[in-house]
Parts: C-alpha cells; structure tokens; sequence
C-alpha cells in the first residue's frame, strides 16, 4: 500500500471559482494566473480544464509558458514578469506570447528586436506598489514609444499592480486608483488591473481585463470576507490517513523538543504529512485537522513526514481514519493564519513527492 498523503484536486470547483471571477466583472476579459505550477494545483491540468472558458492565461516566466504550450494550450499566454533576458525574444515570438514590459532595457530590447509578427505587449505602471512598472512622471513618453513602434508592438495596455486591494482601509487603494485613472484617461489606454482582490471588492477596477489567481483555487484573499469571496470552492483538498494512534499519561510530551505536553490522559493520532511535503513547520498547537470529519488540534511540532494530533475527544478515531489537513471542510486560510503565513505559501509549497489526484474532469 502506498503512502496514503494525496492532494486532491477538484477541477469542478476551479471552473465554478473562474465562472465567479467573470461573473463579478462581467464587462471585463479574465486572463486566469497559472503561475507557479497553478499555485500548486498542476498548470497544464488546470489550463486544459479552463481552455474553453478563459480567453488567455498568465504565467511569471517564458518556461512555465513554453510548458503550457507543449502541453497543447493555444491560447495567448501573457508573461506577468515579461523577459529577464532579451535573448528570449526569439522564443517569445515562435510561441506567440504576450509580454508586460517594466523597465527601459526591456522597452530597448523589444524595439531593437524584430519579430515575425508585432507582439501583444502591456505596459507597466507602477502606481504605488514599487515593485516593478514605470514611475507616472515617466510613462507618457515610454507609451508613446512603444505605440509608435507598430512592427514591434500591438495590442498596447496599461497595467499595474495594488497594494491594498485586499485591505479594509481602502486610502491607499483609492489613491493607486486616481494615478491610474489619469494616465488611463489621458492615453485612452485599455487596461488590466484587477488581481483577486479587486476582482472581488472593487469594481471599478475591473477594466478590460481582471486577472484573477488566488481566487481560482479557492482561497479567500479579502481581509474581510464579502458574499462573493465567501461563495469561493477549495480546489485542493489535501488528504491522509491516521497511521498510528497512541495512548499518553499526563504530563508526557510529544514530538521534537517535547513542545506539547499532555494535560490529561491523551491519545494521539500520527498522520502521514509533515514539512518534507509541504506542510508548514511554524504550525502551532491548536492548529486544526479534520479526522473523519471532526476537528482535532495539532499537538507537537511537525516533522519531515508525519505530524500528531490529540484524539482524546474523537474516540472512535483510529489506525486509518481519514484525514483533511486543508480543503474541504477546513479552509487552508484558517491553516495558514496558525502558521503565521498566508494561503499562497501553503499551496505553492506542496513538494512533488505529494501525488496529485484529478476529478471532474469529465465536466471540462
């Protein structure tokens, strides 16, 4: 028998999860991020099962795109980073992609460049995020470049990044939204804006395209819930098995440095899932586990390839129950906050070893 640890994606749930991003922004395109092997869900499986719903994909690097496309994705394929060298001009161009540009070497590179066909290309602005883009004062002139460079450049946009859109406090969101919309205005620039955040709460950002990631797979990226974001399906379900069950006198200690120590006569339940798969090392006592269903409180620090639980109140647990470390029933944003991380990390952090289980994909 194999080790029973599997992450269990629900392809239904992310076509549901694709079908609220566009509901929310009806009058926009929505370009669905498959960066980072989906967020740990498996791009090309996740692609295919959006092909006939998504009109474009994103990704953060000329492979994860060239993956995708010989996996048999046709759709365009926007390069959220664009190029880090201009040497991957020549791939860019034979593999149809688009690009966002955020930097003069970049604009230097793809002008001096001559593709087979003018390539899709959307400008960053950095408009109060200061991570990547062109700062307002500067973007005019680099806009009018490349809209004036036609055997280079199609399909102009603007683009940018939010900082807060997933905060309650919404000043620093409206004051992006003001730089943004005066240069949209005096440009008449189409625009992509909206990640998942934006794409949930805040309409007036949605534009011509929303690119929704976070949200596809289920995880609520708001600092306060709304109906929309609540309505989100977990697309992974990460599952196991109890496979030992022991019986503790009061004041014995559990796992590595002895952190949790029984306060009353305890049984304790060892899954098969520890930090070599995935799951976060910083989880701390308390940290719910379903067993058949139940919530049990993380007892112990979590090892390479197992972790414990306290069974005392589910008595019936034993040798072989099942086990939900994250997803249905148990939201990874709850997991996550009793690790001190977010969601992302969680998903984006399930190692290969873990083996990934498809469904619904007769409904693609």
């Amino acid at each position: 028998m194999s080790r029973p640890l599997i992450a269990d994606i629900d392809l239904g749930a992310l076509r549901d999860n694709y079908r609220l991003a566009r509901d929310r922004a009806p009058h926009s395109r929505a370009l669905a991020v498959l960066k980072a092997d989906a967020y740990g869900h498996g791009a090309t499986q996740c692609a295919l099962a959006l092909a006939d719903m998504a009109p474009a994909f994103a990704v953060a690097s000329l492979e994860e795109a060239v993956a995708l496309r010989d996996a048999g994705i046709t759709q365009p394929i926007m390069l959220l980073e664009g190029f880090f060298d201009a040497a991957e001009l020549p791939l860019i161009d034979a593999h149809r992609l688009w690009v966002a540009v955020h930097s003069d070497w970049q604009i230097d590179a793809l002008l001096a460049y001559h593709p087979r066909q003018p390539i899709p290309t959307w400008l960053k602005l950095d408009s109060g995020m200061h991570r990547l883009g062109v700062a307002p004062e500067m973007f005019v002139a680099r806009w009018q470049r490349l809209k004036a460079a036609s055997t280079q450049v199609t399909a102009l946009h603007l683009m940018t990044h939010f900082a807060t859109a997933d905060a309650l406090d919404p000043t620093y969101f409206r004051r992006q939204m003001t730089c943004i919309e005066t240069l949209r205005q005096r440009l008449e620039a189409p625009i992509c804006l909206a990640n998942s955040p934006a794409t949930l709460a805040w309409p007036e950002a949605h534009g011509d395209w929303t690119r929704p990631g976070v949200m596809l797979y289920g995880s609520d990226p708001l600092e306060g819930a709304n109906d929309a974001s609540r309505a989100l399906k977990p697309v992974m379900t990460l599952r196991s098995e109890l496979i030992a069950v022991r019986e503790l006198a009061t004041g014995e200690v559990v796992g590595y440095g002895g952190r949790w120590k029984a306060s009353r006569p305890s049984r304790i339940g060892v899954v098969a899932c520890g930090y070599g798969d995935g799951y976060d090392r910083h989880a701390q006592d308390g940290t719910p586990v379903l067993v058949e269903g139940q919530r049990v409180p993380l007892a112990g620090k979590v090892s390479m390839d197992m972790l414990t639980v306290d069974l005392t109140d589910v008595p019936e647990a034993d040798v072989g129950s099942r086990v939900v470390l994250w997803g249905e029933g148990l939201s990874v944003d709850e997991v996550a906050r009793y690790c001190d991380t977010i969601s992302y990390t969680l998903l984006t952090g399930l190692l290969p070893r873990v083996p990934r289980r498809y469904r619904n994909a007769e409904m693609m």
